[in-house]
């Protein structure tokens, strides 16, 4: 385990996450959920309100000042976006409900206009079931084959294996940048170069790794990129779809209504230039503000800053958990994120969950949207851990204790 102390200030960042104050069951909340959805500083829940309190007005058509002003604002979260992902055009970047959405709205319009029966469509063994389910559905509709690439033991996936199953028949390639259920950072760039070589599609499902990381889009080189804001301490109900220009030109919109078009008559309707095509009816206004919020506020701790501390307490975290007799970790890549997924022999999930809670102290319990992985680890789901800068050791030390009790009571 390193030595190495990481400069960051949690007890002031943790002022300013107003919910890290409360108790829950008598107890101070620890919090332990941050790959479900993180907590919100008071800069977003600020931003959030004061758009309700001075700024409530509809976006792009509207000539007043209220419209014109909120308008401005929209645009600006969407400038942030596209700086933070280091996209090469503000119109790449696309609104939408989340990480989940982009991913259906990818697999909807790509479908439609490049799959067809005999085309195949590469996933991993690790996916998040929304980057498993739209491709899924896709290939039932079109007569398309679904392939995925195996991982290893430590949860890393087989990339010779992945390479044998290249050809020209793959048209898309979407795997996850970051596993949610093990924390494994996936070579993406690597991944993006050799299905490129074959003249496929990719998209990266980043939703785990936007928060703990910068992600470089030019630098990955991938055609699609998303994530979702409530990950990075935004709003819920808000994501983005990163396109690549001439992919997001080729496909067609995938909702259509207010907001899509150029003109429409009921002969013929033109519609709207990138990225508004994909975005019909009043968007989630004050989450995109809200987002770009988010994305402020940890630029201006550091990504490698956050990354550097997080790893840190992973690394003290694994350490702990490794000492105790009969816990058993679930994903051990060489390359991870801030997530520990772990199986106690003789207990149930569940049973654990329940009893942590009643401490306060709240984790993840289940297959975690990733059944595939539970059945390649042949166990009925996991405990999950997934830390985030507004965590501490002395939090992990409560944690040790707390799965001892529970471990004791159960055995």
């Amino acid at each position: 385990m390193t030595q190495h102390k990481i400069k960051l200030d949690v007890t002031k960042i943790r002022s300013d996450f107003p919910i890290l104050s409360r108790e829950v069951n008598g107890q101070p909340l620890i919090y332990f959920d941050s790959g479900a959805t993180a907590q919100k500083p008071r800069i977003v829940i600020d931003t959030l309100t004061n758009y309700y309190l001075h700024d409530n007005a509809n976006i792009h058509r509207g000539v007043h000042k209220l419209s014109q002003d909120i308008t401005t604002k929209y645009e600006e979260a969407r400038a942030t976006i596209q700086k933070h992902l280091n996209a090469q055009h503000i119109h790449e970047i696309v609104f939408t409900c989340g990480a989940t959405d982009s991913i259906n709205l990818v697999a909807a319009t790509f479908g439609k206009k490049f799959i067809k029966a005999g085309d195949e469509i590469i996933v991993s063994e690790m996916e998040h079931h929304s980057n498993i389910l739209p491709w899924q559905m896709l290939c039932e509709e079109t007569g398309a084959t679904l392939k995925v690439i195996p991982i290893n033991d430590a949860g890393e996936l087989k990339m010779d294996e992945f390479k044998s199953m290249l050809s020209n028949k793959v048209k898309m390639v979407a795997v996850t940048h970051v596993s949610n259920t093990l924390g494994t950072i996936n070579p993406v760039k690597e991944i993006t170069a050799l299905a490129h070589a074959v003249d496929a599609c990719v998209l990266i499902d980043g939703a785990q790794a936007v928060p703990h990381m910068k992600v470089d889009v030019q630098n990955i080189a991938c055609d699609f990129y998303c994530f979702s804001a409530h990950k990075i301490y935004g709003p819920t109900g808000v994501g983005v779809l990163y396109g690549k220009e001439n992919w997001l030109n080729k496909l067609p919109p995938y909702r259509t209504g207010g907001g899509t078009i150029k003109s429409v008559s009921f002969n013929k309707t033109i519609y709207a230039d990138l990225p508004l095509k994909f975005e019909a009816g009043t968007p989630h206004i004050e989450g995109g503000i809200g987002l770009a919020a988010a994305i402020n506020y940890v630029n201006k701790i550091g990504l490698d800053t956050i990354a550097a501390y997080e790893h840190e307490l992973m690394e003290y975290a694994t350490e702990k958990l490794s000492e105790i007799n009969g816990l058993r970790l679930i994903g051990t890549a060489k390359n991870k994120a801030s997530v520990i997924s772990f199986f106690v022999d003789g207990a149930h999930p569940f049973d654990i969950g329940t009893i942590l809670d009643k401490q306060g102290i709240a984790v993840r319990t289940g297959h975690h949207c990733t059944q595939p992985l539970m059945t390649c680890y042949k166990i009925p789901g996991t405990i999950r851990v997934s830390l985030a800068f507004y965590n501490t050791k002395e939090e992990i030390k409560k944690l040790i204790d707390a799965l001892n009790k529970a471990i004791k009571m159960l055995n």
